[in-house]
């Protein structure tokens, strides 16, 4: 199969999926909720239109353009150990293999089985000829390379059982917001769903918001109201914020609460599920030092309008490009370099 056969068909992917019937997309929504109560109808909703993004064909084009793709003399076994903390996180991963020519064989998270199946199905009716490249095993046995995204703990496992095998191990991430005080109440409604949207739970949600002396965090709470009673309906989300503001409550920690999500002044990253916690910086350069000493740790900056540079404006966390790849490994040159 040429590579402009493998682009066509998942060109044709995106726009069946565009056009998905609102019934069939339902259908989907109860399956995956029934699999995972984290992954509500807006998760849902929200990853297949990042799919969607990514899958234009003009995108598509231009982003392979930049590789020397050829056909592998010998097409090798790619096993991709996928995350699940939202929905089809580990579908750039499932496209970029089979779109290099090498056969995927896919370890799916037990919190997102059923979604990455429905996607490969569609995809064959598409090109038949994907049918014998996909596979969904409960193993990485007899495979040649490897890209697994886990835990740090997992991670370190990883490292040892596959240090044989080229590979790809990615660790925990987060992201983190810079705010100069000069945002406006659209930019913060953005924010809000960098920070909310799959209810914090991936790597590319705000979890850490960097301030300028002074800032009032009172708009950004009161914006978020409404992202904040979508996120309560879910008991799981409802369970942890309530977890958290009882801990600080006991603990006497300062905080802000606007009865969905909770502010604390803290100099971690990683905030638990229903927190975001705030560091003030005192100016720019101190700011691009903190944000060097973490880069390792950090997926990906928002800014407003993207004035931070490399960062993503408000809003688009959650929407990244085709080219952006996960902890800024390049996945495809990983792949087309692949030898025997």
């Amino acid at each position: 199969m040429f590579i402009r056969q493998r682009i066509d068909a998942f060109v044709k992917l995106g726009k069946i999926l565009e056009n998905l019937p609102k019934e069939k997309q339902q259908e989907w929504v109860t399956q995956a909720y029934n699999h995972n109560t984290w992954f509500s109808q807006s998760s849902v909703e929200t990853a297949l239109k990042g799919i969607v993004r990514l899958l234009k064909e003009k995108s598509l084009t231009q982003w392979l353009a930049a590789y020397p793709i050829t056909e592998p003399e010998k097409p090798l076994k790619v096993g991709v150990i996928m995350a699940g903390n939202i929905p089809l996180v580990g579908f750039h991963d499932f496209m970029t293999v089979l779109l290099s020519g090498h056969p995927l064989y896919a370890k799916l998270s037990s919190q997102d089985a059923f979604l990455p199946k429905v996607i490969a199905s569609l995809l064959t009716e598409v090109e038949p000829e994907f049918a014998s490249m996909i596979h969904f095993v409960e193993s990485l046995k007899d495979v040649d390379a490897v890209i697994a995204t886990g835990s740090d703990n997992s991670a370190r496992y990883f490292e040892y059982y596959f240090s044989k095998f080229p590979n790809i191990i990615r660790k925990n991430r987060t992201s983190v917001a810079v705010l100069s005080g000069k945002e406006t109440e659209e930019d913060l409604k953005a924010l809000g769903g960098d920070i909310l949207t799959y209810f914090g739970l991936g790597c590319r949600n705000v979890s850490k918001l960097y301030l300028p002396e002074g800032f009032d965090l009172v708009p950004l709470l009161k914006v978020m109201e409404p992202l904040g009673i979508e996120a309560i309906d879910n008991h799981k989300y409802a369970n942890n914020y309530d977890y958290n503001k009882s801990i600080y409550l006991v603990n006497k920690v300062e905080h802000l609460d606007n009865g969905y999500v909770l502010f604390t002044a803290n100099e971690a990253l990683v905030s638990p599920v229903g927190v975001v916690y705030y560091e003030y910086y005192q100016s720019e350069e101190s700011l691009k030092e903190k944000l060097q000493e973490n880069q390792a740790k950090i997926q990906c900056v928002v800014s407003r309008e993207a004035w931070l540079p490399g960062s993503f404006s408000f809003g688009k966390a959650q929407f990244p490009e085709v080219s952006d790849y996960a902890d800024g490994v390049d996945t495809m040159k990983f792949l087309i370099d692949l030898k025997k």
